[in-house]
């Protein structure tokens, strides 16, 4: 037997299993809890409960370590490209180079949407939140690609996930498009995963688009540092949706659904809006003495993290794409400096340091997708077309997984006791 831990409750001791996982906090093994004793237990947030095991992404928050399948962000965002990484996710391990040859011509040819999903985009107001369009988008596919949605056959769920991982760069382009006025973009299949999305977003049939090669890349990195990020919000969502045995594209667009919520997917647009607010770098004493003062409601976005305590492994590596796309693209807007002022301070100023307020990955992505020239409406709508991948790879895990059930978490009820109906005329 492995290590138990007692309870003792109602003058009775129950003993509960200790599981270990390859690396990480032990866990200790409740399924019997409320047939043994009748109680539950009280987690508001899951914050210490372990809803599943998974054998995808690791993070040690204190340690700030992210591994995919056990390799180190930092080493995947710097070598790596965002089809490998995706392959990584569904497969469990990187690709040999015919197996990426063959898995991106796969994902290419699967880019196209239906041609009535055209007639769909133009149903919504043209201010539209793109963020709604993709809810809406996305939970239609099911309509038109009945002929995978068989989530109990392997060979379906593996066409579902091809098909979301490749359209979502396309339905995302055309959220943008449609907002904005201009025509829909087909995609063109010669380009990269990433490429082919910036000329979708960016290129008009008017004249030959071309890919700025800086900017592809930190397109690609951000699309990899956003992959999967472990039991989340919206991973929790898909798969308490998947539960149910919804079908897959139902339970994409429930996590982008989760994922438009400002504390989960807004993050780097309000650090962005921050960076607007301070304006100049001049300004920045004021601002920082401002976040200081626990009365003032002024509060610096994009530093520290909910998990990291330690600086954002996915920070270091954007830290040095920020530079690489100012370059490529000129940039010369005080915004931008701003930010980079922000950063040195920020990494050198005690309370900081003290408080581990470091930037993280939503500082940087922002100020990148701002100088490419995203609005900020489309900040979620880029993390929801990254985060695909992890979704897609966490729903068929759970699939997969025998010991899954349907979600069903319980509660501590606190309202009226029985009490009987009384007519209208005698209450």
């Amino acid at each position: 037997m492995g290590d138990q831990v007692k309870l003792n409750a109602g003058g009775a001791e129950y003993d509960y299993p200790v599981l270990k996982g390859s690396v990480g906090p032990d866990v200790i093994d409740i399924r019997k809890l409320y047939g043994q004793t009748g109680m539950f237990t009280f987690d508001p947030g899951f914050t210490s409960t372990a809803s599943c095991e998974s054998a995808l992404t690791y993070i040690d928050g204190d340690e700030g370590v992210l591994l995919h399948r056990g390799y180190p962000i930092g080493q995947l965002a710097e070598n790596s490209s965002f089809m490998e990484v995706s392959y990584l996710l569904l497969n469990g391990e990187l690709p040999s180079k015919d197996e990426l040859e063959k898995f991106q011509l796969t994902i290419s040819r699967h880019t196209m949407l239906h041609e009535q999903l055209a007639t769909f985009y133009r149903g919504f107001r043209r201010d539209a939140h793109p963020m709604a369009i993709m809810c809406g988008v996305v939970g239609a596919l099911s309509a038109f690609y009945h002929d995978s949605t068989d989530i109990s056959d392997p060979e379906h769920r593996k066409i579902s996930s091809h098909r979301l991982i490749a359209k979502m760069p396309t339905i995302a382009a055309m959220a943008f498009k449609y907002a904005v006025g201009q025509p829909f973009i087909y995609p063109d299949n010669k380009l990269s995963y990433t490429g082919n999305f910036l000329r979708m977003t960016f290129g008009v049939p008017a004249e030959e688009y071309e890919v700025i090669p800086a900017v592809e890349k930190a397109m690609d990195r951000i699309f990899i540092l956003h992959a999967d990020h472990e039991q989340n919000a919206s991973t929790s969502t898909v798969r308490l949706a998947g539960s149910s045995g919804a079908n897959p594209f139902a339970c994409i667009a429930a996590g982008i659904a989760c994922l438009w919520g400002p504390a989960h997917g807004g993050a780097n647009e309000a650090a962005l809006n921050m960076l607007k607010e301070i304006g100049t770098p001049d300004k920045i004493p004021h601002y920082i003495e401002r976040a200081k003062d626990k009365n003032d409601p002024f509060r610096l976005m994009g530093f520290g993290h909910r998990v990291y305590k330690n600086y954002d492994p996915r920070a270091t590596v954007m830290q040095k794409t920020v530079r690489e796309v100012f370059e490529a693209m000129k940039v010369t807007d005080p915004l931008f400096e701003t930010a980079l002022r922000l950063e040195e301070i920020a990494l050198s100023d005690p309370y900081f340091v003290e408080k581990k307020l470091f930037p993280n990955v939503d500082f940087y992505s922002g100020i990148i997708l701002s100088a490419i020239g995203f609005p900020t409406t489309m900040f979620t709508v880029l993390f929801a077309l990254a985060r695909t991948v992890g979704w897609v790879a966490q729903w068929n895990e759970m699939i997969s997984d025998p010991g899954q059930k349907i979600g069903r978490p319980r509660q501590l009820y606190t309202g009226p006791t029985h009490r009987d109906y009384l007519p209208l005329e005698q209450r």
